[in-house]
């Protein structure tokens, strides 16, 4: 379904519903299409609240939030990376 900008302000509930049943909604601008809607994943899981805040708290840790960083924003960026593989 391929919808406007303007159409999809005015039916944005409607759309969000049709999206949640499976169906891809297309938003166009000017003849373009410029955005998808898509029904949601579920969540895996992720992480708590409080599971995310002693993650945040360890790696300022590591990190160090203060003065001169204990990692180069390159090592950051290299082990947070290395977990996806």
């Amino acid at each position: 379904m391929v919808k406007t900008l303007r159409e999809s302000k005015a039916k944005l509930s409607e759309l969000v519903e049709a999206a949640s049943r499976g169906e891809d909604v297309l938003i166009s601008v000017r003849g373009k299409v410029k955005a998808r809607l898509t029904r949601a994943t579920e969540s895996s899981g992720g992480l708590t609240g409080r599971e995310w805040a002693q993650e945040l708290l360890a790696l300022q840790r590591r990190i160090g939030v203060r003065g001169k960083p204990k990692l180069t924003s390159e090592q950051i960026l290299t082990e947070s990376r290395a977990d996806r593989f």
